[in-house]
């Protein structure tokens, strides 16, 4: 047996090991319903939803993955995100609601964070969750992923895998300055975008616009137009047929991610990844 045929069987045992069975799916789903339960007990939360985003809507978790959950207050109606201390006290509305239902534990409130959250833990199969109030910016993106890993199914398996490789080597935990799991996602969607053949476009070839500026108006209306560009750009990509097919194998293109990005550490201080051009660009021109 060769040594690539041999990495490749080694990296679908891998994700035999790290993708969700049908009972991680049900544990998060119940979760979720016991999180609106908590909700729905509280008056000032009365009206809102419960929204799952992050990798458990994007497809991209693993079986032992944390939940990401955002309560909504604008659901069908116009987006008019609450500010900074109104996400703090609902916050605490949430905690104390859940206090009370029970089945939860490990409370950690970070109100001062850049987008306030609620640290918990569920005693459900001990699933960590994130919970932040009215976050649609990353609902939207989580849908994105979702949406673009349905172009090559090779996508998902490649996260799945970038993840446990950056986990065994401590390098996916941003409390101590390394990758977030959403980082590591878009280091695999810059590589299906510059590998050759490239099995992505830019994502402005799938939302020309801004999508965060884009998340005004009616809610409903918003989120409709956006996954309708989304879908039309997508079946577009997939059905132009003067593009080249990448063949390359799951091995392959992990070899490759792994060599694209050896040198990092020396082009981060001037370079930075672009998947919206799907290219790397000169910090200083484009800080945002």
């Amino acid at each position: 047996m060769s040594v690539q045929s041999t990495l490749e069987n080694t990296l679908k045992e891998i994700l035999r090991v790290v993708k969700p069975l049908r009972e991680d799916w049900t544990t998060r789903l119940q979760i979720i319903d016991e999180l609106r339960g908590a909700v729905e007990s509280v008056e000032s939360l009365r009206g809102a939803t419960v929204e799952p985003f992050g990798s458990f809507v994007s497809d991209l978790f693993t079986r032992w993955g944390d939940l990401d959950v955002s309560i909504e207050f604008s659901n069908g109606s116009f987006v008019s995100p609450y500010g900074k201390k109104q996400k703090q006290r609902l916050l605490g509305d949430v905690m104390r609601a859940m206090r009370q239902k029970g089945g939860w534990r490990r409370y950690q409130l970070i109100p001062n964070a850049r987008v306030p959250i609620l640290k918990v833990e569920s005693n459900l199969r001990n699933v960590s969750c994130d919970i932040s109030i009215d976050n649609l910016k990353c609902q939207m993106k989580s849908r994105l992923l979702f949406w673009i890993s349905e172009i090559d199914t090779r996508f998902r398996d490649m996260v799945l895998l970038v993840k446990e490789w950056a986990k065994a080597h401590n390098i996916n935990n941003p409390k101590f300055g390394t990758f977030n799991s959403y980082s590591l996602t878009l280091l695999v969607v810059f590589h299906f975008q510059t590998c050759a053949p490239a099995i992505f476009p830019p994502l402005k070839d799938i939302y020309p616009g801004n999508l965060i500026d884009d998340l005004k108006g009616l809610r409903a209306d918003t989120e409709r137009r956006i996954e309708e560009t989304c879908a039309a750009n997508i079946r577009r990509f997939q059905s132009y047929n003067l593009r080249a097919e990448n063949r390359s194998s799951l091995s392959e293109l992990f070899i490759s991610f792994l060599g694209k990005f050896s040198d990092i550490s020396l082009k981060a201080s001037e370079l930075g990844i672009c998947t919206y051009t799907g290219q790397w660009q000169a910090i200083k021109s484009n800080m945002r």
